[in-house]
């Protein structure tokens, strides 16, 4: 008797492989539609379409009906969809705010060196510049004030720091209580104790900051000595806490997969436990302790609340750990409320969202690169 394979054959077995298909394929479509989204928003910044100066060419009111479409438009800052649905007397209306507006600007602000600048353009965005008051060119996020900051380098610099402080405390300790679990610990130490740290990841990432923010920060501080309270040490100590798991439970698989006949091979041969686990069992496994460390890394850049609480959010240039810092995540999460819709501000906070999507993937195909070629030297491919 030949085997019926098919829709018609098992017709409950082919629905619930095209629903599992249909999921997979939806929650991937998912995410590229929010980058879309984010890279749409963040698209007048990336083009450069978008002057923030705070003082403009003024086009005089009277003249609109002169003017060409599409000079309007530009001049108004709207979408070709939006600026088609307004008639004429709404163009005419913006065209008197707009003309009021730049009439009104105070003394201060027209002897301002700075106020003919295109604060959004990359120049300013990456570069330092000698602002007004100050002595020498500095990276400054500013988003509020008479002439808006957006420079973006600070918050990069505080996103990397926090999140390098977060491997240097979390990765020791996730790798060596895989180690220990995985080659160490008696069976039935392992059944609970396994568990009991993947545990560690079901814990809001607000209760984790709301921690360091309350008491691990005045723990931290009068054992250290340092001046700021919230700082890049505290914040990267707190999310440590919330990498643990990430970073233990992959690599503790890794090392599990690893055949017993290698350690147990060193074994027969006089080596330790500690020395077969640390010799022969991770040196086999380093594609998928690296596999655990990339992700981790990537869930440190990624995360909010708890660098919102304990961070400090101050957005200065420094690399100690000591000082307060603002990363890019916290940025939006805090921001973002009180940006204009469709503004200067809003634009950039979308731009930093989509950074925060170039960095995420090109830190994990470069993690793959390198896992897949480790994989290959340990296989004798290479």
């Amino acid at each position: 008797m030949g085997i019926h394979r098919g829709h018609k054959a098992r017709p409950l077995e082919w629905v619930a492989e095209k629903l599992i298909f249909a999921i997979s394929l939806s929650a991937i479509l998912m995410v590229f539609l929010i980058f879309l989204f984010v890279a749409r928003e963040a698209w007048p910044i990336f083009t450069g379409s978008m002057n923030s100066a705070a003082i403009q060419p003024v086009l005089q009111a009277s003249d609109t009906a002169k003017l060409k479409p599409e000079v309007l438009q530009s001049y108004l800052g709207l979408t070709k969809a939006g600026f088609t649905a307004m008639d004429r007397e709404s163009i005419q209306a913006l065209m008197e705010v707009r003309q009021a507006a730049m009439d009104e600007l105070p003394a201060s602000v027209r002897s301002d060196k700075d106020a003919n600048l295109n604060t959004v353009s990359w120049k300013y965005l990456i570069q330092p510049h000698q602002w007004t008051g100050y002595d020498k060119p500095e990276y400054i996020w500013q988003p509020i004030s008479t002439i808006n900051k957006y420079n973006i380098i600070p918050l990069v610099i505080g996103s990397i720091k926090a999140s390098l402080v977060a491997l240097a405390f979390s990765v020791p300790l996730a790798l060596g209580a895989a180690i220990y679990v995985s080659q160490l610990a008696r069976p039935a130490l392992k059944e609970w104790l396994k568990p009991a740290i993947e545990m560690l990841a079901g814990i809001p990432s607000v209760v984790v900051g709301s921690f360091a923010y309350i008491f691990l920060a005045t723990v931290l501080q009068k054992f250290l000595g340092y001046e700021s309270r919230l700082n890049a040490l505290l914040a990267g100590v707190a999310l440590g806490f919330a990498i643990i798991p990430v970073v233990f439970s992959i690599a503790e698989d890794a090392l599990t997969s690893v055949p017993r006949a290698y350690t147990q091979a060193a074994l027969a041969l006089g080596a330790s436990k500690w020395k077969a686990a640390w010799q022969i069992g991770l040196p086999a496994a380093i594609p998928g302790v690296f596999a655990a460390v990339v992700l981790g890394f990537g869930r440190a850049i990624g995360e909010t609340m708890i660098v919102l609480l304990a961070s400090g959010n101050a957005s200065i240039v420094s690399w100690s750990v000591f000082d307060s810092t603002r990363t890019m995540t916290a940025t939006i999460a805090a921001e973002m409320a009180e940006a204009v819709f469709g503004g200067n501000h809003y634009r950039i906070l979308f731009l930093i969202g989509a950074l925060l999507f170039v960095v995420t993937f090109f830190s994990n195909l470069a993690g793959d690169l390198i896992i897949h070629r480790l994989k290959a030297k340990m296989e004798g491919k290479v």
